[in-house]
């Protein structure tokens, strides 16, 4: 990409959503065509924010209040950004984040009950006015998602599963604040239904990205 300044898109649903795999596929599609493209996920991305990660995600990473998390997030989040993100933007590459704030929002904020006004309070303080200029959000509804993310833990043997064992409840709130998030910010959000087969999404996903990509 030889853009002044590259796209930075990120990627955003409840468990199951199937945005980890599509975010793959977009990353894979931008690079056979030419992209310089750095493909990265949170909480996580740089060996310090992994470490974090595997406090927050891991069944036995902690015992942490809602607005810890959040603090813990962020603190990843904002190194994530100085570190990997913002370099790579700067040099013209496109970004692709397999979640970020937005998952925040969701999951401490309309799932756990902290304030959002607090979460944007320490938003703009490890962020300033940084924000993703694209998101794809994944939306199934969250029965349908939590079947398809238990059996793909239970296939990888995978003990990241601290949100999964949450209840019903909880992940429907997410859904619900993740719809309200792309209401409000329509401009940014592209909202794609997850029931859809993975070809169907990934095709509706890479139309959408070559629009945006043509004004970069």
């Amino acid at each position: 990409m030889n853009a002044a300044r590259g796209i930075f898109i990120t990627f955003e649903g409840g468990e199951g959503s199937g945005k980890s795999t599509q975010a793959k596929r977009l990353a894979a599609q931008l690079q056979s065509q030419g992209f310089d493209v750095v493909l990265t996920r949170e909480p996580g991305g740089t060996n310090e924010a992994e470490k974090i990660r595997a406090l927050l995600v891991d069944r036995d990473g902690g015992n942490w209040s809602p607005l810890e998390e959040c603090l813990l997030l962020f603190a990843a989040r904002a190194h994530h950004v100085r570190t990997l993100i913002q370099p790579a933007l700067d040099a013209g590459k496109a970004v692709v984040c397999d979640r970020f704030t937005d998952s925040t929002k969701a999951y401490q904020g309309y799932g756990l009950g902290l304030s959002l006004d607090k979460i944007e309070v320490i938003e703009r303080e490890a962020l300033g006015d940084f924000k993703p200029d694209l998101t794809f959000l994944l939306d199934i509804p969250a029965k349908d998602g939590l079947a398809r993310s238990s059996k793909r833990l239970s296939d990888e043997n995978s003990t990241e599963d601290r949100y999964e064992n949450l209840a019903l409840g909880f992940h429907e709130m997410l859904r619900k604040g993740f719809l309200e998030m792309a209401t409000h910010e329509p401009e940014r959000f592209r909202v794609i239904d997850a029931s859809l087969t993975i070809d169907d999404i990934t095709a509706q996903i890479q139309s959408i990205a070559a629009e945006s990509l043509v004004s970069v």
